[in-house]
């Protein structure tokens, strides 16, 4: 369709010109994008937008706004009483073994809960061996970790106390510490109806409050862009975010208004026989077919998340991008490998994009705005 055309249909009133537009960005036409019909068609309600260009398999949700809190399960509903008791012991360093660690240390709120480090610092400063996901978006997760060992939230939330890596500490000797203060006594019984402190009040207490946090993540500007204010997002961002949709099939993975699939792929990065090798999910199930699949991360703030992938070897978020672009590494069995039943395989959700540089820079910038 000639742009001289297109800038005629526009001026038209009522949905002709809305239709021919989708018509338009539906045939993925070469050449630069037109601004003024890619806005036009994403100011629309979000399941009237062009449909994303995913694989058949794959049960997608559309994009959308966030709830002001993840949900609550029957046996742990919401309070606010409970939610603050949750967020002081997540700020506790009473909680680890030497008092000098708390959930917080590797969840910080200035790093959008993560602590900006490759591997997080433990006890006694010792190294982890991955990278420390936002929790922002953890209320909406299931099964949780990198290998999905916490079934939920609340079983997730009492793994760090006793890893000797991260808190070192046992559930016991927490609890005994805890039920020695007369204040926290009273704050759980105010809470939970008894003073005497148990392990599921804790993990309750510390599940609740992280169903709270997605609260960072609801002023973003592509938040606000869902919510009707379409000036939020530049013209470039625009163009990312049908990018997004579309060339770059980020919704394969990444969908909904929680960007993530609560689901495991190998994305090639489980450096099999080599220094870093992390056999992921594997590690949970036994399974041959799960080496090297890690959860999908939610893309909420994922600007602000880094570094990236499961072990922090990303320092750029550009240079995930890049991957991603050609489809990700695709390691081949050499030697003794060949007949390996555990060499890890590349899922097909990655596949080489082709995506321009100008359609890269679009697409960073859309997410920055997530």
């Amino acid at each position: 369709m000639p742009r001289l055309l297109l800038a005629s249909l526009l001026l038209l009133p009522g949905p002709l010109a809305w239709a021919d537009c989708r018509q338009l960005l539906a045939g993925e036409l070469l050449g630069e994008p037109d601004y003024a019909c890619l806005r036009q068609v994403y100011s629309g309600p979000s399941d009237q937008w062009p449909a994303p260009h995913v694989d058949p398999d794959v049960q997608w949700k559309e994009l959308g706004p966030l709830p002001e809190r993840a949900p609550s399960p029957a046996d742990n509903p919401f309070t606010e009483e409970k939610a603050r008791l949750g967020e002081e012991l997540f700020f506790d360093p009473k909680l680890s073994r030497s008092g000098q660690i708390a959930c917080a240390s590797c969840h910080e709120p200035d790093l959008a809960f993560t602590d900006g480090r490759k591997v997080s610092f433990g006890h006694d400063r010792l190294a982890g061996r991955r990278n420390s996901q936002s929790i922002v978006m953890s209320g909406f997760a299931e099964p949780l970790f990198w290998d999905g060992r916490a079934a939920t939230l609340e079983a997730q939330a009492l793994r760090p106390i006793e890893d000797p890596l991260e808190m070192a500490f046992s559930l016991p000797e927490l609890l005994e510490r805890l039920n020695d203060s007369a204040d926290y006594r009273q704050r759980f019984e105010l809470v939970f109806g008894k003073q005497q402190i148990d392990a599921v009040q804790l993990s309750q207490a510390l599940a609740t409050y992280q169903r709270t946090l997605v609260r960072v993540a609801r002023n973003t500007r592509f938040e606000q862009f869902l919510r009707g204010r379409h000036n939020m997002l530049s013209d470039q961002q625009v163009h990312g975010l049908h990018l997004y949709r579309t060339k770059a099939r980020c919704m394969n993975c990444h969908f909904g208004p929680q960007l993530m699939d609560n689901q495991f792929h190998n994305a090639g990065m489980t450096y099999y026989g080599r220094k870093y090798e992390d056999l992921g999910r594997y590690e949970v199930t036994g399974k041959a077919e799960d080496v090297g699949r890690f959860r999908t991360p939610s893309l909420r703030l994922v600007s602000r998340t880094g570094p990236w992938i499961h072990n922090g070897l990303f320092p750029d978020l550009q240079g995930v991008l890049n991957f991603y672009n050609v489809g990700m590494p695709r390691p081949q069995p050499v030697g003794e490998q060949t007949n390996d039943p555990l060499f890890p395989k590349t899922s097909d959700r990655f596949q080489p994009l082709g995506l321009s540089a100008d359609e890269m820079r679009a697409l960073r910038s859309f997410l920055d705005t997530l």
